[in-house]
Formats: C-alpha cells, sequence, structure tokens
C-alpha cells in the first residue's frame, strides 16, 4: 500500500472512531478532526489523503458491528419503530425517513432523520403544538444546484432520541437530496416501506 493510501485509511479509521465513540455527527466534522491528529491540517487538507464519506462510513458500520453485535437488532428494531410513529404522525407532510436508521448503521447516539414536504411550515409546528409535543426549530443554508437555501428542520425529543424534521417545499418531494455519503440521490423510506422493513427484520414476511 502507498503511503498515501495507508494514511488516507488511517484517517478514515480515525474520523470513524469519532463519530462512534465521541459523537461528532458530521462527516466533515470528523474527518477534518481526523486528519489534524496525522499532521499539519494545511497539509491534509486536501488532495488523495483525505477519505471520501464512504470510506468513513464503511469503517462506522465496521466498528458497529464489530462492538454492538449483541444490542444492535433490538436497537435499530426500537428507532424504526419510532420512526415510523412519526411517519404516522407526520402523514399529511408526505414524510420519509432517511438515515443511519434506516440504513441500520445506528449506535446509542443516534437520531431519526426525516423529510417533510410542505408550502406551509406553520401547519407542522400547528400539529406539534396540538400534540403537546415540544420542538425547536433552526434555518440551515443548504447549497442545492449552485443556489443556496434556507431550509428549516424541526427538533424533537422521544424518550432520549433526537427526532431531526427537515422541511422542503412540496415541489421537492419528487427531487430527493443527493447523500453526502454515495453522491447519489437518498435511500427514503415512507410509511409502508418502513413497516415491510420492520416485519422482515422480526421475521414476519418472506
Amino acid at each position: 500500500m502507498r503511503k498515501t493510501d495507508k494514511l488516507r485509511s488511517q484517517i478514515a479509521c480515525e474520523a470513524a472512531r469519532l463519530m462512534y465513540e465521541d459523537g461528532v455527527r458530521e462527516y466533515r466534522d470528523a474527518k477534518r478532526k481526523a486528519a489534524k491528529r496525522f499532521g499539519p491540517e494545511k497539509a491534509l487538507s486536501l488532495g488523495s489523503h483525505l477519505p471520501t464519506n464512504a470510506e468513513i462510513h464503511e469503517e462506522l458500520a465496521r466498528l458497529i458491528a464489530a462492538n454492538e453485535e449483541d444490542v444492535l437488532p433490538e436497537r435499530l428494531l426500537r428507532l424504526r419503530q419510532t420512526a415510523l410513529s412519526y411517519l404516522d404522525l407526520f402523514a399529511d407532510f408526505s414524510p420519509y425517513l432517511v438515515g443511519s436508521v434506516l440504513s441500520g448503521a445506528v449506535t446509542s447516539r443516534s437520531d431519526i432523520d426525516i423529510h417533510l414536504f410542505t408550502d406551509y411550515i406553520e401547519t407542522v409546528e400547528i400539529l406539534l403544538k396540538e400534540r403537546g409535543i415540544a420542538f425547536q426549530t433552526e434555518t440551515i443554508p443548504v447549497r442545492k444546484h449552485g443556489i443556496i437555501k434556507d431550509y428549516t428542520h424541526i427538533y424533537l425529543e422521544d424518550d432520549g432520541v433526537v427526532i431531526e424534521c427537515s422541511v422542503y417545499p412540496a415541489d421537492e418531494r419528487r427531487n430527493r437530496t443527493v447523500s453526502s455519503i454515495t453522491g447519489r440521490p437518498m435511500e427514503r423510506a415512507g410509511a409502508f416501506r418502513l413497516k415491510k422493513i420492520i416485519a422482515q427484520s422480526l421475521g414476519e414476511e418472506e
């Protein structure tokens, strides 16, 4: 293995460790922190030394499988069942589950990521208030097709698990967000598909 390849692999492993043990959520942040531990940040901030998000994700999944084999199935089932309850709650907003709870690479710190689609964000807030569910909102700028747009994120908590709802305009439903891991349209599951995934994990469906 070339020196650069070895270093790239080491950074991927360290970034995955930071995400697994220290709870670093973003691949970008984990990658930068990991790179600093292997040399001057300037020298490692660009070029072939830095692993892709997919490489870090692969190492993270390996860590989870190696260390949490006994608890992972139960944890994943619990998170998916919780996610399903919120997909049902948000049925009027074309909800989809995305992220680690769908892919299966979850840790004790994993949150539930849901995409909602509506032109009237206040209707989501009204629903939550009517149900007595506490929430916080945040506006996050996102670059899409070279244009920076502001999107609202709504954060809830259920038995210690954070549910992050990203709210998109209704007409963006058919335009799936690009995954930062694969670079392709993000995998997502509506309530019907998630019910099938849960049933399969319980051996209730072939």
